[in-house]
């Protein structure tokens, strides 16, 4: 208050005492950086690869270390798919000619299994740093990029094409430039489908923990510590009492990590929901609440402001973001004809060598085994899709739409989805050995375990994002029934039921690598499909089969997505986007 004089009281100007919520905050913060500081030295320790482990050490004691070894690899990946997605969808959404190549090449790259990246990447990464452990951990952090960025990117581009052409005016009309406008709409529009497909991938991620941890490429083995190498050492061994260890540790990571960071980032996302009402009840979490009261997070980002401001000046030679609505549509048919000329011939060139190599190795007739063998996967794939839709689109709308249940059904499938189901792999195979069940037929088990939850969590997200003001209308109407889900629901989740489709259906066919081959001790069990041919080759080191595999999977990726799931999103973004 002011006095007499008006001058302000000596309160007023006295600054805020030191909080709890400050000090509980700063802790965390510092023993971070503390780990991190202290973890550093171990990434970087030398290397032989032909003195490298194969295995690591099952005491249970450097349980800790490997989780945050695990965990550190897992995050480092998630930022680097985040800034990937960035580049990528944008590029792809924004500019007509680079989609036309952009969303193929996507789309063969989610077809390509992790074992296929290793095989390539393993030795590059090696040799760009000789005699450093830090080559492999960059190969291993590559391959669980693989497993994340995919899905996160088509997430992203269905959110920046189905943008209503309102924002695109408001953005014309206040002029922004194209780095204001991705970081004031674009992103903020894309944040709710990005937050939850970010959380389902990186729980996809952890079904290839130990194929990125424990790499057998080209007759190489290769073990770092944490908790997939943890887990492969202890299933090799066949002791089922390491890996309900391993199993138990994973349970609490994933439950510690969905706590402290994926239910705060789900919380916050919120913010950027656009409807007319609000709703009645939101996500929240603890731990958002106590960032929210804290100082700590507005001390840090006071310096960082004069930087944004800076890029904001600095970005304006890029000029404004706004395309023509109208063009010449000579100049753009020249255009799209050298395009394409260019790109054919860079396709056609790199095929001629692929085929020229195959011939002279192993043949150009593999080809014809290698197809069968992904016909069996593929009828594997389409009945899980099938079984799946019709057992997780009600159960994520339901769940969606109900924010009280959201809240305590979300941290169970979130563990249910991030828990590596490898990890259950012996346990599988001691039941159908047990059975007498083919692991032709279990392999749809194991592969629906590390692939369905990409359609729940997609519908889920899909349920969430409908406007309260919409579900008042349906409610005020007294549409109901089976009416309600044709009309309302249905077509409300129906964009995000498509991106988790595809994306499903590419983590089908990488979980066929791990599904198709399953070992155990002194039990080996393999299915008939490509997934276990591409399997075998990359162990093996033939990498003319692992060409041929990648190439067969990649044929039959592509093709659906062409002929089935770019229709469905065409769909989408026609009649159905919101």
């Amino acid at each position: 208050m002011a006095g007499q004089g008006g001058f302000p009281s000596r309160g007023v100007l006295r600054r805020p005492g030191l909080r709890w919520v400050d000090v509980l905050v700063a802790g965390a913060l510092v023993a971070l950086l503390y780990g991190l500081l202290r973890l550093a030295p171990s990434l970087d320790a030398p290397f032989l690869p032909d003195q490298a482990p194969a295995t690591v050490s099952t005491d249970a004691s450097e349980l800790p270390y490997y989780a945050v070894r695990s965990l550190l690899r897992m995050f480092v990946a998630l930022v680097a798919s985040v800034l990937f997605t960035f580049v990528y969808a944008t590029a792809a959404a924004r500019m007509r000619r680079a989609e036309k190549v952009l969303l193929p090449v996507l789309d063969i790259l989610q077809s390509v299994p992790i074992l296929g990246f290793l095989s390539v990447t393993v030795t590059a990464f090696i040799n760009l740093f000789p005699g450093s452990t830090l080559g492999l951990e960059c190969a291993s952090v590559f391959a669980i990029f693989t497993s994340m960025a995919w899905n996160m990117t088509f997430a992203f581009y269905a959110s920046l094409t189905a943008q209503p052409r309102e924002l695109d005016e408001a953005a014309r009309v206040m002029r922004l430039t194209k780095w204001q406008r991705f970081w004031r709409l674009d992103v903020p529009s894309g944040m709710i489908p990005l937050v939850w497909n970010g959380m389902m991938s990186f729980g996809g991620a952890w079904f290839f923990l130990a194929a990125s941890e424990s790499i057998s490429v080209l007759g190489h083995h290769y073990a770092l510590p944490g908790m997939g190498s943890y887990a492969a050492t202890a299933i090799a061994a066949g002791n089922l009492g390491q890996v309900g260890i391993a199993i138990a540790v994973m349970v609490v990571m994933v439950i510690g990590v969905n706590v402290l960071f994926w239910r705060p980032m789900v919380a916050w996302s919120e913010r950027f929901r656009v409807e007319e009402s609000e709703a009645a009840d939101r996500p929240r979490s603890v731990v958002l609440d106590f960032l929210r009261r804290s100082s700590v997070p507005e001390r840090l980002a006071r310096p960082l402001r004069p930087v944004g401001l800076a890029l904001d000046r600095g970005t304006r030679v890029f000029g404004l973001a706004e395309h023509p609505l109208s063009r010449t549509v000579a100049r753009e048919r020249t255009g799209d004809v050298f395009f394409a000329g260019a790109v054919t011939a860079v396709v056609v060139y790199g095929a001629w060598r692929a085929f020229d190599y195959l011939h002279t190795t192993v043949g150009l007739g593999e080809f014809g085994h290698a197809f069968w063998l992904g016909a069996l996967t593929f009828g594997r794939v389409i009945l899980l899709l099938v079984v799946a839709t019709a057992v997780w689109v009600p159960i994520g709308v339901w769940i969606g739409m109900n924010p009280k249940v959201t809240r305590f059904a979300q941290p169970v499938v979130q563990v249910l989805a991030s828990f590596p189901a490898n990890f259950l792999f012996p346990f599988a195979t001691a039941a159908f050995v047990a059975v007498g069940i083919s692991l032709n037929a279990g392999s749809i088990l194991l592969m629906a375990l590390g692939a369905q939850w990409y359609i729940l969590f997609n519908v889920i997200a899909g349920a969430s994002a409908i406007p309260s003001d919409l579900r008042e209308a349906m409610t005020n109407f007294q549409v109901t029934g089976r009416l309600r889900w044709q009309a309302f629901i249905l077509p409300s989740v129906f964009p995000y039921y498509v991106t988790g489709g595809i994306t499903a259906a590419g983590g089908a066919w990488n979980a066929s690598i791990v599904a198709e081959v399953v070992d155990y001790g002194d039990h080996h069990l393999t299915a008939s499909g490509l997934g276990a041919y591409i399997t075998d080759a990359t162990a093996t080191g033939e990498f003319p089969k692992i060409l041929v595999g990648i190439t067969v999977m990649s044929f039959y990726v592509v093709a659906l997505n062409r002929l089935l799931w770019r229709r469905l999103y065409r769909l989408a973004d026609s009649r159905y986007a919101l």
